[in-house]
C-alpha cells in the first residue's frame, strides 16, 4: 500500500522511519511531506493516490476527501476528529482512526502549568523581575485545599484530577456519562461551576459540547475562580469569556485553544482580555507525545493493512 504523511507530525525524519518501518515493514512505499499546507488542490495532489493518508490536525473536508480517489485509511495522529468530515469518510467507507492517549501527560501536566501560573502570577512576576520591580501587587495563591471542577472525566480528565489530589486539592467533576473516578464526587455541571475555585474544561468538540460554557455558565462561577481551557476552544464562547473576565464575573482564564488554529487573529477577544494565560494550542505537544504518537499511529496503520 501507498502511506501518504501528508504533514510533518514533529519527530526528525530518520526516528520517525524507524518507526513507521518497524510497523509495516519494508514491502509498503512511505512518502513524507515536510511542509504543512491547507490548500485544497496541493492537499488533493499529494493524496491523489494514496491508500492510507496520515494527518495531525490538519483540517481535512470533504474538497480534499473528494481528490483523495484511492483512500481506505485516514489515520489521525491527534486526539480529536472535529477538523475531518466524518460524514463523508463514511460514507466513501474510508476507516478513520485517531491516536487516543499519546498526550495524556502532556496535556495533564500543561494544564497545572496553566493554573501555577494564574495562581502565582509568573507573567506578571517575570515582566517585574526584569524591569527591576518587586512581589508588590504580585502576591498569589495556593492549590492547597482550594476545589477543582474537572469538566469530562475521560483519560485526561482523570490524570489532571490524579495530579489535583497531589497539590491537596478537594476535587468536583461533572461527566455526560455517569462518571467512574473512583473517590471523586460527581455533580451537575451547574453545581460544578458554582462551587469551584478552579474549572479545568477536559470534553471533545461536539454538537452537544459546542458553545457548553457561555454567559450563563460563566455566570455561576465564583468571581474568584479561573477556567482553564485545554481541550477545543468552540467549547467556550469567546466573545462571553472576554466580558466576564472584563466585567469581573471571574478572575482569570488560561487559553491553549480557540476558535480557530494558530495563529491567533490580533482582534480575537481573548487577546486584550484581563487576568489571561495565553498559549498557541501547545499542551499536547512535546518531545516525548511526538514520539508516542508516531508509534500509536504507525500501529494503527499497520493493523488496518493486515486486517485488509
Amino acid at each position: 500500500m501507498k502511506i501518504v504523511v501528508i504533514e510533518p507530525l514533529g519527530v526528525e525524519e530518520k526516528r520517525f522511519m524507524e518507526i513507521a518501518r518497524a510497523a509495516v515493514g519494508d514491502e509498503h512505499e512511505i512518502i513524507c511531506y515536510d511542509t504543512r499546507t491547507t490548500n485544497a488542490d496541493e492537499l488533493g495532489k499529494r493524496g491523489k493516490d494514496a491508500d492510507i493518508i496520515a494527518i495531525g490536525n490538519l483540517p481535512f473536508p470533504r474538497e480534499v476527501l473528494e481528490r483523495c480517489e484511492n483512500l481506505k485509511m485516514l489515520a489521525v495522529a491527534f486526539t480529536g476528529l472535529d477538523h475531518v468530515d466524518l460524514k463523508y469518510c463514511g460514507e466513501r467507507g474510508i476507516k478513520v482512526q485517531n491516536c487516543a492517549g499519546y498526550a495524556t501527560t502532556a496535556v495533564a501536566e500543561l494544564t497545572f502549568g496553566l493554573i501555577i501560573s494564574l495562581y502565582r502570577n509568573m507573567v506578571a512576576c517575570d515582566t517585574a523581575t526584569r524591569k527591576q520591580g518587586t512581589k508588590d501587587g504580585l502576591i498569589g495563591f495556593e492549590l492547597e485545599g482550594k476545589t477543582l471542577g474537572v469538566v469530562g472525566t475521560g483519560a485526561i480528565g482523570t490524570r489532571v484530577i490524579g495530579i489535583a489530589k497531589a497539590f491537596g486539592m478537594d476535587v468536583i467533576a461533572y461527566n455526560r456519562t455517569p462518571g467512574k473516578v473512583e473517590g471523586v464526587k460527581y455533580a451537575g455541571l451547574e453545581e460544578v461551576l458554582a462551587q469551584s475555585d478552579i474549572v479545568s474544561l477536559h470534553v471533545p468538540l461536539t454538537d452537544e459540547t459546542r458553545g457548553m460554557i457561555g454567559a450563563g455558565e460563566l455566570s455561576m462561577m465564583k468571581p474568584t475562580a479561573v477556567l482553564i481551557n485545554t481541550a477545543r476552544g468552540p467549547v467556550v464562547e469567546t466573545q462571553a469569556l472576554a466580558d466576564a473576565l472584563k466585567d469581573g464575573t471571574i478572575a482569570g482564564a488560561a487559553i491553549d485553544v480557540f476558535d480557530s488554529e494558530p495563529p491567533v487573529a490580533a482582534d480575537d477577544p481573548l487577546m486584550t482580555a484581563p487576568g489571561t494565560v495565553l498559549t498557541p494550542h501547545v499542551a499536547f505537544a512535546t518531545k516525548e507525545s511526538m514520539i508516542k504518537r508516531a508509534i500509536i499511529e504507525f500501529d494503527n496503520i499497520a493493523k488496518f493493512i493486515a486486517q485488509n
